[in-house]
């Protein structure tokens, strides 16, 4: 029997920095063995990473097996780490990603060398634009066959080097924990993103001492009371503040406080581009989202407010519309994150607040003000065009073609108050945008780097990290081809996620911009499809192809019932017409 390893420690990353050296000397005063003990048993290294990872807290790890990591995969075995076997790299990275968005650690991956570390290399970049915690691990040649090409040889740094936050090789077996540790802390600090580890296959063989690196605290930061000072002056001097909230480095308990002071003071939030849920869809302060294909009102406060609080993100790109809104030099912006280097940033800066949303939320508590009357009518005014922008549309089937208006309509009533959603990109994703009703961190899921293909494994992840709620996937007929074989994977380890595919026979976005700067000339965005419904019941699940209105709530209780009485995912084929929006 092999026995364990001395320490399991698993410190949590919002540890303030603060506490995080007393923490470390206990954690080393554990590992230190008695004179007089005996030596532990040595185990691989890769054994040991995969004990590392148990000490870290890694429930599942998203893998396509390769000779290059077996030894991984052996430590896999009996280590209580669900492996899950995925049918494209792609799909394993988008599924690991996916759980570093649900959770206070990264999402763990795992491919061989060459082809599947380049086809891995999506998820990456959407790990790397979406700030999520992230370690892909990449099994590689033999340390003595290095630079003499070998089979499926590549530069791992070369690579990965402007992607990712770090990029280390186990290159001393010794260090093999030591690494999970630094990787793990990579991921988590400032601002969270992907970490890439390679293990060359001869070296991961290796026997070494089983005891394990601690966990390294991340620190939270903070408002200092400058900082606390400065806001509270300039919400004070404010007659329409607004909060956007973004980012993955949330926990549910900051979200509820940050809500309450919002509603307490009467104060509005918006939400950064396909994270909707911080402040949830049904408060009072919650006045939609920002983004691309925002609403209109949501665009223009960006301009009309007179104090922009940004938490968990910053305003870049796609908040700004390319740079454009708000760039005044003399507007008023606050921005909150514990990335010092404001990565990604545009327009104004007035004050940086150096901190994680948890820590920032804490210290904004102790701010009491009075509530103005401006504050009151802002925010209303700004609700009520929430309100009127995300009200359902009829219910009752309309002749004709099926339309996602009556999906949406019918599928919403339906669902649990902590209901989930999940899509990647595209012009389907507009419907989730509008009418589904976020109501808790983490309910919304998303690509925000605007990749294809993200739907499906996301959806997968966050059925199998939390069976019991409802996990809906919007997908479009050309996204959905991109990792759909990852179905085979949900039936395989029983996830229940609920897919609809709206299949307009196009790639909708480009068809939108070829009509705007190319109009009546379509080339290049045209798709024949096959039945999806037939498709789904191939891999396992449920599947039905709906093409008739009339016949939508009659498919969605179908599908409902599959999801809960057989315990199986369901897809709703959705064919509709073209060039129909959400708005």
């Amino acid at each position: 029997m092999t026995p364990e390893p001395q320490s399991t420690l698993a410190t949590s990353p919002t540890t303030p920095a603060a506490e995080a050296p007393a923490a470390v000397v206990n954690a080393r005063t554990e590992e230190q063995p008695r004179p007089d003990a005996p030596a532990p048993a040595l185990k691989s290294a890769g054994h040991v990473i995969v004990d590392s990872l148990v000490a870290h807290g890694v429930e599942r790890t998203y893998v396509v097996p390769g000779e290059s990591f077996l030894d991984v995969l052996d430590g896999l075995h009996s280590s209580g780490i669900q492996t899950v076997v995925c049918r494209h790299e792609g799909g394993a990275a988008y599924m690991a990603e996916a759980d570093g968005k649900m959770h206070q650690r990264p999402g763990v991956a795992m491919v061989t060398r060459g082809p599947g570390a380049a086809n891995a290399h999506v998820g990456l970049h959407t790990a790397w634009q979406d700030s999520t915690p992230m370690l892909l691990f990449v099994g590689l040649i033999p340390f003595a066959h290095r630079d003499r090409e070998a089979f499926q040889e590549f530069d791992i740094k070369a690579w990965f080097d402007t992607g990712a936050k770090r990029v280390m090789t186990l290159d001393h077996p010794e260090r093999a924990s030591e690494i999970v540790a630094e990787a793990m802390f990579a991921a988590m600090s400032g601002r969270p993103g992907p970490v890439v580890v390679g293990l060359p296959e001869d070296i991961i063989r290796q026997e070494i001492s089983p005891v394990l690196h601690p966990a390294i605290p991340v620190a939270a930061g903070g408002m200092a009371r400058t900082d606390a000072e400065a806001l509270e002056e300039a919400l004070a001097e404010s007659s329409k503040p607004l909060f956007v909230t973004g980012g993955n480095d949330w926990t549910q308990e900051a979200a509820d406080q940050l809500t309450a002071w919002l509603e307490e003071h009467r104060i509005p939030a918006a939400a950064e581009w396909r994270t909707q849920g911080t402040v949830p869809f049904d408060s009072p302060s919650y006045v939609g989202p920002i983004g691309y294909g925002r609403p209109r009102p949501t665009y223009d406060l960006l301009e009309e407010t007179d104090l922009l609080v940004f938490v968990g993100t910053v305003p870049g790109d796609v908040i700004t519309d390319g740079f454009v809104c708000r760039q005044d030099w003399n507007k008023k912006n606050f921005l909150v994150t514990a990335d010092p280097s404001l990565r990604g940033r545009s327009g104004p800066v007035s004050r940086q607040v150096l901190a994680k949303p948890e820590a920032f939320v804490r210290d904004l508590r102790n701010i009491h003000l009075p509530v103005k009357d401006e504050w009151k009518a802002w925010t209303g005014r700004m609700r009520a065009e929430q309100e009127r922008f995300a009200a359902l549309p009829p219910a009752a089937p309309a002749a004709g073609q099926a339309r996602m208006d009556t999906l949406m309509a019918n599928l919403v009533p339906r669902l649990p108050a902590d209901a989930m959603v999940t899509f990647g990109a595209g012009e389907h994703t507009n419907w989730a945008h509008r009418y589904f009703p976020t109501r808790r961190y983490v309910s919304m899921i998303s690509a925000r780097n605007g990749s294809m293909g993200y739907s499906v494994p996301s959806a997968i992840a966050a059925s199998l990290a939390d069976p019991r709620r409802r996990v809906v996937t919007i997908a479009g007929d050309g996204e959905f081809l991109m990792n759909g074989q990852e179905l085979a994977t949900a039936a395989q380890y029983g996830a229940t996620p609920l897919v609809i595919v709206m299949d307009n026979q196009e790639y909708g976005t480009i068809r939108t911009h070829q009509e705007r700067h190319y109009p009546a000339r379509i080339s290049g965005t045209q798709l024949q499809n096959p039945d999806f419904g037939l498709m789904a019941r191939a891999f396992g699940g449920f599947g039905i192809t709906v093409t008739e209105d009339r016949d939508i709530p009659a498919a969605l209780d179908a599908a409902l019932e599959a999801i809960d009485q057989d315990n199986a995912f369901a897809l709703i084929h959705l064919v509709v017409e073209q060039r129909v929006k959400a708005y």
